[in-house]
């Protein structure tokens, strides 16, 4: 059973590039150029804000794992002095910069953030006998290096609290770097999250979780290494720890704004934010410091409304109208404002300044991409049109390192029409391959079309070549020249792009053009799994069930967690898979009895139940084959799939 957690775990990483890449070419000199013109780079205001405070970092840089593996290298990002290279848009090549400060910073009297350990920020609140602690990094191993780094700097302290601010990985997933489950159990830490954050936290990619993970390898550029011709930043960060993934449950949830808590003498109040950047996530406020915490609802970047690896897309007239609020309830009594990701800003003004602008930046994209959409424009010729206004573009924290204008207003289509642009041609497509096919024989081939692509790469119309070259390879996946053409134009493409998303996904196309797909399953988060509801367990069978498998055949097994006093009827019929909690007496053909952990353990390692239930710890009544039926009609996940050729 196996194949059926591998939503849940895969974690993907592509083969460095087998050949080099291009080198800048005189139309990407010549962008790089025009664009340093526009933005105000001598405004140094963010340099002063990312190092003010700095108390040092780790004597070693490397972080490790337990099997000896680096979960993280300080000085991966060492590259990043200078002037910037051709190989990286200018404005991308600051905002690197400033995501590059690494170690621990002061942020007031009584909180500090060690920032650069990862691609978020955890944050050590001074209570009156330990630290409160906010988002505790991705993993064990980064979250226990950046603790030790606070004991050496600042003394020991024990850890009273954890306060995630939202269900993202990132801001949950070290946790048992700093506290453990026995304390928790103890009530000696207190963690604390918004409400829906468990089951946010443990759904948020576990029914589409194989292709989402296959996808957010070219997001973050997994497979990239760090340097001047490949990964550079994640916009919002460097790039993701590669450690160990974990996650306690919270003793207490905050439900609605105005909430507020005592916690070890510090006072904190609440502002809930769903379906913003989080379905679950709030702000904090601190009002005896007069310091508010904005979460990852305010950035040094304009954020995703829908994040290129695929999620339910974001409501940025909800995101816009959320800031507003925070404007109202704290502008007025705010000195300092910090967040999960980037650095702080110091003075009131400023704060209010910032908070005003980059609402505006969301308002303006959610307001004129609908006034576009009902003037008749699609998604496509919307994303092709709108820019914010030069007042807000010059913002460096609306540029788009992360999201961008272009990508979410295509987002705030889909969020109010879906894909459909109403033209009757797109009700019934071709499929990819199939529709390039036919594109480059009605151009007259493959040759022509290459020859058309080179003419416009030639000339700086990458975007023009890169199609032509797309339906090359898709129509010809083994035409290794078109390959190669394709992979050069992505280079210059990545080189020019201010978004670090975009300048990920266009290179790590380019090296799977080159060097083909290589991917590596690496183990799943053990206490993500032990958080699924019971009903999304066989959510995930469901969408694995092979209907040319099963046929018409008709199959009934009851699963018995005694230990939950959980009964659920799985049935499968036409090809589909319901399951359902059932009453005491309900007809199967087998009945599985059992922990629910086995069930997990089986499907995490692929180890066999027929062992447990020799040993008694698990137990079958009925027909001995329904299970061993059951699992035959599962389909494995692609995993490495191809992106950019199509699977066969």
């Amino acid at each position: 059973m196996r194949r059926l957690l591998t939503a849940l775990s895969v974690s993907l990483a592509l083969a460095a590039p087998v050949l080099a890449a291009e080198a800048p070419s005189a139309a990407t000199i010549k962008a790089q150029a025009e664009l340093k013109k526009t933005l105000p780079f001598e405004d140094r205001q963010d340099f002063d804000f990312a190092m003010r405070g700095y108390l040092g970092s780790l004597t070693d840089p490397v972080i490790r794992r337990a099997d000896g593996g680096v979960a993280w290298d300080l000085t991966d990002y060492d590259f990043l002095a200078g002037e910037a290279p051709d190989t990286v848009n200018p404005s991308l090549w600051r905002q690197a910069q400033l995501l590059s400060k690494s170690g621990l910073f002061q942020v007031s009297e009584t909180i500090w953030q060690v920032r650069g350990f990862d691609v978020s920020n955890i944050t050590f609140i001074k209570g009156q006998t330990g630290w409160i602690v906010i988002d505790p990094l991705t993993t064990a191993e980064v979250a226990k290096a950046a603790y030790a780094l606070v004991t050496e700097k600042l003394g020991a302290r024990p850890i009273v609290a954890v306060i995630y601010t939202h269900s993202h990985t990132d801001h949950f997933g070290g946790v048992k770097g700093v506290i453990s489950q026995a304390d928790v159990d103890a009530g000696k830490v207190q963690v604390i999250a918004p409400d829906g954050f468990l089951e946010e936290a443990v759904s948020e990619n576990v029914i589409a979780g194989v292709a989402m993970s296959r996808r957010a390898t070219y997001q973050f550029g997994t497979g990239l290494a760090p340097g001047v011709d490949g990964q550079v930043s994640s916009g919002i960060g460097k790039g993701i720890s590669k450690g160990t993934i974990t996650l306690i449950a919270p003793t207490a949830s905050i439900h609605k704004t105005g909430e507020t808590l005592t916690i070890d003498g510090v006072k904190i109040e609440f502002q809930v934010t769903p379906g913003t950047e989080a379905p679950a996530e709030m702000n904090l406020y601190f009002p005896d410091l007069r310091i508010l915490c904005m979460a990852e609802n305010a950035n040094a970047t304009m954020h995703n409304v829908l994040t290129p690896r695929g999620a339910l897309v974001r409501d940025a007239r909800a995101w816009a109208g959320y800031l507003t609020e925070s404007i109202r309830l704290y502008g007025g009594r705010t000195d300092v404002m910090f967040t999960s990701h980037g650095w702080p800003r110091f003075g009131g003004e400023v704060v209010r300044g910032y908070l005003a602008d980059h609402r505006d930046a969301y308002k303006y994209l959610h307001d004129q991409t609908v006034r576009m959409m009902n003037q008749g424009y699609v998604g496509d010729e919307i994303a092709g049109r709108i820019a914010l206004p030069p007042v807000l573009a010059r913002q460096w924290f609306n540029r788009g390192y992360y999201g961008t204008m272009s990508f979410n207003s295509r987002a705030v289509y889909q969020r109010y029409m879906g894909w459909y642009d109403a033209n009757p041609v797109h009700l019934a497509v071709l499929p990819p391959a199939d529709e390039a096919g036919r594109y480059v024989e009605a151009m007259g081939g493959a040759a022509k079309v290459m020859a058309l692509a080179k003419m416009a790469h030639d000339k700086g119309d990458d975007l023009w070549a890169a199609i032509l070259l797309n339906n090359v390879v898709l129509s010809q996946p083994d035409n290794a020249e078109a390959k190669a053409a394709l992979a050069g134009v992505y280079d210059q493409m990545g080189y020019r792009a201010e978004s670090s998303l975009w300048r990920n996904m266009y290179m790590t196309g380019a090296a799977e053009l080159r060097g083909g797909v290589t991917a590596g399953p690496s183990a799943g988060s053990s206490d993500m799994v032990a958080n699924l509801p019971t009903a999304m367990i066989f959510d995930l069978m469901a969408v694995r069930l092979d209907p040319a498998k099963a046929r018409d055949a008709e199959l009934r097994i009851l699963f018995v967690f005694p230990e939950r006093n959980e009964r659920y009827l799985v049935q499968v019929r036409h090809g589909v898979l319901i399951a359902e909690p059932a009453e005491a007496g309900v007809k199967a053909d087998a009945t599985l009895t059992l922990p629910r952990a086995l069930l997990l353990q089986s499907m995490f390692t692929g180890a066999p139940l027929a062992p447990k239930v020799m040993s008694g710890e698990a137990k079958v009544e009925g027909s001995p084959f329904a299970l061993q039926k059951l699992v035959g009609w599962f389909d494995k996940p692609a995993g490495a799939f191809p992106i950019v050729t199509r699977p066969e």
